[in-house]
């Protein structure tokens, strides 16, 4: 595996996602009473726990810390407040433009990108919603901010393990769009569209997220921030109108994660700056 790391990451990758395509598109556990695709996530667990065994790694070596995790946690989740309340408020200022009487919700829906997803009510669906996010960004953030950057990074820069999980995070999502084509939804021409943004959109979320692992040490910073987007802002607070909910969940979330991810590149290239400038400096005293 050491010796081959990006082939091996593929073939990890093509069993992950052949699992959560055959979840999401056949067995699809989301239009059941559960509301989620987890099963593809608690077997990502467990293919997370298989390779750190056969590469006798550790968890706290691929980011599960076992110090600072409430630090880097509020970090995450302060990063993804300040993000949300701006794009909560321009997502109202639009629709408030178009002559819209706002309201929220607090109740269970699964992402959709047709605004047919089924809602829930109650304290157990929400139960749930937390739990199976929970999961999810364990996963995630394992395996590809976690393992596959970790394993990529033993024979290549640091930059291309950055780029590469970021990349196949990307390639990840693309099961929702199959999903609505394959359901008569969009059309192939709306797929590829989708499928390219998905790949853009999740891929600068990949790169945010591994960026805060790199300066904080931990895991912790971008599964707090992926979970307040996916848990808080798209399937738990709804902006609702007369007309529907969550018109603009996309407006919603692309503006929180540009700025989000903005944000965060600015400060690492700050950092990144500080840190090479004090390396000249002890390189001229030597």
């Amino acid at each position: 595996m050491r010796k081959n790391t990006v082939l091996s990451c593929w073939i990890i990758f093509a069993i992950l996602i052949f699992v959560h395509g055959f979840e999401a598109i056949t067995l699809r556990m989301d239009e059941t009473v559960f509301g989620e695709n987890f099963i593809n996530k608690v077997f990502g667990i467990l293919v997370i726990f298989i390779v750190l065994k056969a590469l006798n790694w550790k968890w706290s070596d691929i980011g599960f810390a076992k110090i600072g995790f409430i630090k880097h946690a509020g970090m995450g989740l302060l990063i993804a407040l300040c993000s949300f309340v701006i794009s909560y408020s321009a997502e109202i200022l639009i629709l408030k433009s178009r002559g819209h009487d706002i309201g929220f919700g607090i109740f269970t829906t699964g992402f959709s990108l047709t605004g047919e997803a089924a809602i829930h009510t109650g304290i157990g669906f929400i139960l749930l919603c937390v739990f199976f996010n929970i999961i999810n960004v364990i996963m995630e953030e394992g395996t590809f901010r976690g393992l596959f950057y970790h394993i990529t990074a033993t024979d290549h820069s640091p930059k291309y393990a950055l780029i590469f999980q970021a990349f196949l995070f990307g390639v990840w999502h693309i099961v929702t769009p199959l999903h609505n084509l394959i359901d008569g939804d969009i059309n192939v021409g709306s797929f590829v569209a989708l499928g390219i943004g998905y790949i853009i959109l999740a891929g600068m979320m990949g790169i945010k997220w591994e960026l805060l692992y790199r300066m904080t040490g931990s895991l912790y910073a971008g599964m707090a921030d992926h979970f307040f987007n996916n848990c808080i802002a798209t399937n738990l607070l709804h902006v609702t109108t007369e007309s529907g909910v969550d018109e603009m969940m996309i407006i919603r979330v692309v503006i929180a994660q540009l700025l989000s991810f903005t944000i965060t590149l600015l400060v690492w290239m700050k950092r990144e700056k500080k840190e090479y400038g004090q390396w000249n400096r002890q390189e001229e005293v030597t």
